[in-house]
């Protein structure tokens, strides 16, 4: 089988056959008028054939020059097309990032790690869905997203994970509650006997908090927004169990009290994802961003 004409030899018999000139079209091609000369005589003694004729006024295709000029542009034609195919491809691989997160993460970890990741690909699109947990754990199985980020104090045995934080829950009250004065922890017993104002079940900060406890919390109000749970503990409504991170400046400026209690209320931050995908651009960009935030 006879070995095919290599692209950029093609492309400099289209580019003498355009501007008429041998070292035009090198100066186009970004190479030297020796360099060029030496690939169209490597491509004429290739097939035998004589297709540019040189003169003082310049540099015409012969007749096979010709022919072959023609085949040429449609073989370029179609390589513009395969091209524009692969980028349009990889934009649509790289360029679009659906991920889900639960609230606490969504509003206080993965900003920073979004801002990261939109300094080295400013053209991304990213699309992020602010469920609870467990509704990240079953976007992810199902194949509605390809990332998820939880809270969880154990992994999700069906799901590849990735440690990418961690995070403490505090229990809080308003400075006028009886708890804001204690001096020794508040122990399990009277953890578990008092009604708290809490996320909804599903949630990471919910499991957290139920699992250290070793029960069912009883509740006082129950809100899928961390803003209200604040609210209402800064509004004497019951304890609040929410992130650290969450009511930080709450904590600093006296409107609420940590409370110091028997349980440990650690929890990690997990990327997710599942086990027959691969990581890919742009989800790895973002897993290694969250994880490096943590090493």
């Amino acid at each position: 089988m006879t070995e095919l004409p290599d692209v950029a030899s093609l492309r400099l018999l289209l580019l003498i056959d355009e501007h008429g000139s041998l070292g035009a079209a090198a100066r186009e091609l970004a190479i030297s008028q020796p360099a060029a000369s030496a690939r169209l005589r490597t491509l004429e003694a290739r097939y035998g054939l004589s297709l540019v004729s040189r003169s003082t006024r310049g540099s015409l295709l012969t007749e096979d020059g010709k022919a072959v000029s023609a085949w040429a542009r449609n073989v370029m034609n179609e390589l513009n097309r395969v091209q524009i195919g692969l980028g349009a491809l990889s934009a649509q691989r790289r360029g679009d990032l659906k991920i889900a997160a639960s609230l606490t993460i969504a509003e206080f970890f993965l900003p920073r790690w979004l801002a990261d990741l939109h300094r080295s690909q400013p053209a991304m699109h990213i699309g992020m869905l602010v469920v609870n947990s467990t509704e990240v754990v079953s976007m992810v199985r199902d194949g509605q997203v390809k990332l998820g980020f939880i809270e969880s104090a154990v992994k999700v045995p069906d799901l590849n994970s990735c440690r990418v934080g961690s995070d403490r829950l505090a229990v809080v009250v308003a400075p006028d509650h009886p708890w804001a004065a204690a001096k020794a922890p508040i122990g399990r017993d009277e953890l578990a006997a008092t009604s708290f104002v809490v996320r909804e079940p599903g949630s990471g900060t919910r499991e957290t908090f139920e699992r250290a406890l070793g029960t069912t919390a009883k509740v006082v109000l129950e809100a899928g927004s961390t803003n209200v749970i604040i609210a209402a503990a800064l509004n004497g409504v019951g304890p609040a169990v929410v992130s650290e991170v969450a009511v930080r400046q709450s904590l600093e400026g006296g409107a609420l009290v940590s409370v110091p209690v028997t349980l440990d209320l650690r929890r990690a931050l997990r990327a997710i994802w599942r086990r027959q995908d691969k990581l890919r651009p742009p989800i790895d960009d973002l897993v290694a961003i969250a994880a490096k935030g943590h090493l």
